[in-house]
């Protein structure tokens, strides 16, 4: 297989898109069925995820009055563009993609696009709800941001390379359990979950940026989110989860991993109320920053 083949088959089958969608709604509905479990209600069908999206796609586009249409439109795509690029990055077993030098920037730049995206939809819609959505999306960003990158960073200092696949390959050790948990640390806010829903806290500005986005560019914007949920924890899986020396296996482990962890953080989001935006910026820089700072001296006294 060409390398123009090998991409392609990886942006939109495996792991990309075909894969990706329907696992990005199986676990986004494992989320609100657990949450409404713990809240005592029945919650929802396996398949509302998926419905929700469909349904979106059918409805009409409604454009704000005076937004760049080019703009307000190309958004989504980016963002879904970006975030399934990503994930065609990530080495999971049966990637046709080979890995290549450097990789991990460009999988760590890609991972902000969809960030970007949502910031700039706030601000492109003139919707004062979505410009201070945008606004607090931007300011969380520079905090769960340390801790985030200094996990993948912390993990490509022991490996001595910045290639995924290489990550995979390092002994496992006490830097893996500290970077581990420096990652899981910034889970919650990059899922926007509680206690750092703070860019779409609804009952205080209806919405997040996406509050004058309808119909198809809406429903791009839910399937970005769902697969990059999936980017996420698997992500997680393949970095700091040993390989076992059976493909199959490891596939097995680290999708049964991405459940667990998304049942970890949905239990946390649950058990917890909505932090001010001052108070999420303070604990990430304080206590996420003591956790990269204490994962980068293990690198260099392993």
């Amino acid at each position: 297989m060409s390398a123009v083949w090998s991409y392609l088959v990886a942006i939109a089958v495996w792991p990309g898109l075909l894969f990706a969608a329907p696992l990005g709604w199986l676990e986004l509905w494992f989320m609100r069925k657990l949450v409404a479990r713990l809240q005592g209600r029945q919650g929802p069908p396996f398949f509302q995820p998926f419905f929700d999206v469909m349904k979106l796609l059918g409805k009409e586009t409604v454009i704000p009055k005076g937004v760049n249409r080019g703009i307000f439109l190309a958004l989504p795509l980016v963002s879904l563009a970006a975030v399934t690029a990503a994930l065609a990055i990530v080495p999971l077993p049966g990637n046709p993609v080979p890995s290549l030098p450097g990789d991990i920037v460009l999988l760590l730049y890609l991972m902000e696009v969809p960030v970007l995206c949502e910031v700039l939809a706030g601000y492109v819609s003139r919707s004062i709800y979505g410009q201070v959505a945008a606004m607090r999306e931007a300011i969380l960003s520079l905090a769960y941001n340390l801790p985030f990158l200094v996990a993948i960073i912390a993990m490509a200092q022991v490996a001595g390379s910045f290639q995924m696949r290489a990550l995979q390959e390092v002994p496992y050790g006490p830097v893996h359990l500290l970077a581990a948990l420096t990652f899981l640390l910034a889970l919650p806010a990059r899922m926007k979950l509680n206690p750092f829903s703070i860019a779409n806290a609804e009952h205080e500005i209806i919405a997040d940026s996406h509050i004058e986005y309808s119909g198809p560019p809406l429903a791009l914007f839910k399937l970005s989110h769902a697969i990059e949920v999936v980017l996420l924890t698997e992500l997680f899986a393949v970095v700091f989860i040993p390989a076992t020396p059976w493909p199959p296996v490891n596939l097995v482990v680290y999708l049964v991993a991405g459940i667990l962890v998304l049942g970890g953080v949905t239990l946390l989001a649950t058990a917890t109320a909505r932090l001010r935006l001052t108070q999420a910026f303070r604990f990430y820089w304080i206590w996420g920053g003591i956790a990269s700072a204490i994962t980068m001296a293990a690198t260099l006294v392993r």
